[in-house]
């Protein structure tokens, strides 16, 4: 059922558990960055109804049902709430572009994927199912490390779609494993003294799956296949540390003494497939794994596990009971070699997968590449915490078609910045309200700071005080150093295929001058690239870089919410005719050039979706919901081509009360299994393409 003239809350829909496993508690603390730079962001909503759109088609598996949508009568808002019928705006009655033409779908609360009219959909692969042929069939009352390590694993977040090498009638599908919620995982699960086993089995659950999929018929659907190509990377698959900090003193561990090899990466979120065939994976909320912070003496070490948020005792996966290098009182380093963007041949299932450190180390959300016309290779990220930075890498190096070796090694040399932003408009125009300022854009200038230059002999350092190995592995700590301007959820990087401007996802931040029980939490009253107060909804950037330079230009696409609320901003389309939309999170092109965008706790009552977004002309500014995902979860990795659309289902029924003995949802096979973060596909069933009519 839609949710039209109901009086929702205002507050992200993110349990605590959620944050507790995702992000180890990120967002109820107190903001570890203490600079006293700039910072970015802050919207607040505060309109009590949602707007319906349309019908929608519930989906499962393959099965398909007509949504229930109210009739008008039954659609009247409540008392002391605003009906659509009743807000003037400005028409704009332009069609939809080529890749949006479909019935949006309406804001629910469904335990189901729920796609527009004519669209169906189905699972491709879900938690546990096998990733190897000798793997053995999923039985949640029955894990084993063993298994795991040879199964899907949990909570799946960026994915990618490569075309096969060998087959045409194959494609290669990747994605991350963001974090395991063991609570949700096991039966009878004890927080306080998991068993060796369970310990094991969410390390396993971490990394990344390579996966070959089929290709059915002429549709957009996809099955999974056991292929040579398949891999399951974990949490004890071994890395090579490439780039500026490979070899120092601070990524030297006991059982590593040269500093270059690692094992595993963890809390992989976004990323980016590479021109050259590869795919990036940034390692973000790394904290929650580490225990005993306190033992840390050094200064500076101290100070960035302190502005990670590594708990100064126990963490709460006690992973540090059995295995020492998430002891910070045993392996001080260990913590050191984690935090950064992850390079995955997924081509070569022998090889051997490379951490950049040239590209810094902190939350990683995102490593998204564009190339210049004189083939300079320039890697976007942003740094996913409340008032945190966003940063590129410019390469030294240029791509060798067909090389891949020579590839893999572009992101090891170059220059790594971080920025800073202005907005364009006199301070009191800028009022926390959502008007306007008189030249009618949130918008302005920005610079970016050199942090370090690597080379194959050696890293210089652009900071003060600072070695250019220092500034690889304690990156946050000197981006404060230069300036860098605060930011609320750094999320998604984008850039355009044609016109080569950024977009990026600012998810959320309620302390942007906020009052009340937040206010000694606020670290900035609202600037113009942060111009409403109590962000609960985000927003969506523009920006117009000069990519191997170091100035942009920039715009506020989406000041996210209520379409009904004065707060919110659409980039000029007539707020009637567009889809609520909440907390954005990554970000994708479809072949038309329209902007998709996934959300990650809808503050606005609602499940989580997937939103298409024209950027040109008439349509600039109008969203339209494609699809949202089951109750709790989190959609992630979209991807979007001609024939299908495809998402990432994270954590359903991740819900505060929820347990492995009484789940928040049966998703996706329903009755009263247990729910399973899964891969999506969506198509039409006539064999026409998404989102064109004719």
């Amino acid at each position: 059922m839609g949710l039209k003239g109901l009086k929702l809350p205002f507050a992200s829909n993110r349990s605590k558990l959620t944050c507790t496993y995702k992000c180890g508690n990120a967002c109820y603390g107190e903001c570890a960055n203490t600079s006293d730079n700039e910072y970015f962001g802050d919207i607040v909503s505060r309109r009590g109804v949602l707007q319906a759109f349309g019908l929608g088609v519930v989906t499962v598996g393959g099965g398909a049902a007509l949504a229930a949508c109210a009739t008008e009568d039954e659609a009247a808002a409540p008392e002391g709430t605003t009906s659509p019928q009743d807000t003037a705006t400005q028409a704009n009655d332009a069609p939809p572009r080529p890749g949006m033409q479909f019935e949006s779908v309406e804001p629910n609360t469904e335990d189901l994927v729920v796609v527009p009219a004519g669209y169906t959909s189905a699972v491709l692969i879900a938690w546990g199912d096998p990733v190897y042929e000798d793997a053995p069939e999923f039985d949640p009352m029955n894990q084993t490390a063993e298994a795991a390590a040879r199964q899907f694993g949990f909570n799946n977040d960026f994915a990618g779609l490569l075309e096969h090498p060998d087959d045409p009638n194959r494609l290669v599908y990747v994605c991350s494993h963001e974090y395991s919620t063991e609570p949700h995982m096991f039966p009878n699960y004890d927080p306080e003294n998991p068993t060796d086993e369970e310990i094991n089995i969410g390390i396993a659950s971490h990394g990344h799956t390579v996966l070959e999929v089929s290709k059915v018929g002429n549709s957009g659907q996809l099955q999974r296949e056991f292929g040579p190509l398949n891999r399951r990377i974990t949490g004890t698959t071994e890395f090579e540390l490439k780039g500026a900090a490979a070899g120092s003193d601070l990524l030297k561990t006991s059982a590593d003494p040269t500093g270059t090899m690692v094992l595993g990466t963890f809390n992989n979120c976004s990323g980016g497939v590479t021109p050259w065939g590869t795919f990036l994976s940034g390692e973000e909320n790394i904290d929650q794994y580490w225990a005993n912070a306190a033992a840390v003496t050094d200064e500076r070490a101290a100070e960035d596990v302190k502005r990670f948020g590594v708990e100064e005792g126990a963490s709460e996966r006690k992973w540090e009971r059995i295995h020492d290098r998430f002891d910070l009182a045993k392996e001080p380093n260990e913590f050191h070699r984690f935090g950064y963007i992850v390079e995955i041949n997924p081509f070569d299932p022998e090889s051997t997968p490379v951490k950049h450190t040239s590209m810094g180390r902190f939350k990683h959300e995102a490593g998204t590449i564009h190339v210049t016309d004189d083939g300079t290779v320039v890697c976007y990220s942003g740094d996913d915490a409340r008032f945190e930075y966003i940063y590129k890498f410019v390469s030294s190096k240029q791509i060798k078609e067909g090389d891949v070796a020579h590839n893999m090694t572009i992101l090891d040399e170059g220059t790594l910045y971080v920025a800073s932003l202005e907005g364009n408009s006199p301070q009191d125009q800028i009022t926390g309200d959502g008007e306007l300022p008189e030249d009618g854009h949130f918008d302005g200038t920005g610079t970016w700071h050199k942090l370090l230059t690597a080379t194959a002999d050696g890293v210089e350092s652009h900071v003060d005080g600072f070695t250019g190995e220092e500034v690889a592995v304690f990156t946050r700590l000197a981006a404060d150093a230069v300036g860098a301007t605060k930011m609320d959820r750094p999320e998604d990087f984008e850039p355009h295929p044609e016109t080569g401007k950024l977009y990026l996802a600012l998810t959320n931040n309620s302390y942007r001058g906020a009052t009340g029980e937040n206010a000694e939490k606020s670290k900035e009253d609202v600037m113009e690239y942060a111009p409403i107060r109590e962000n609960k909804n985000g927003l969506v950037m523009e920006i117009d870089d000069e990519h191997a330079g170091e100035s942009f230009t920039w715009n506020l696409l989406l000041v996210c919410g209520d379409p009904e609320a004065a707060q919110t901003y659409f980039g000029g389309f007539d707020e009637s005719k567009v889809s609520p939309i909440s907390c954005p999170d990554n970000l994708a092109f479809d072949s038309h050039g329209n902007l998709w965008i996934s959300t990650d706790g809808n503050a606005l009552g609602s499940n989580d979706g997937l939103y298409a977004v024209g950027l040109e002309g008439e349509n600039r500014g109008q969203v339209k919901c494609f699809l949202t995902v089951p109750k709790a979860a989190e959609t992630c990795g979209p991807i979007v081509d001609d024939m299908r659309v495809m998402v990432n289902v994270q954590h359903p029924g991740e819900e505060d009360d929820a347990t492995f003995e009484n789940p928040g949802s049966n998703w996706p096979e329903g009755g009263d299994s247990v729910p399973r973060p899964a891969v999506a596909v969506a198509w039409r069933p006539d064999g026409k393409q998404i989102g064109v009519d004719a």
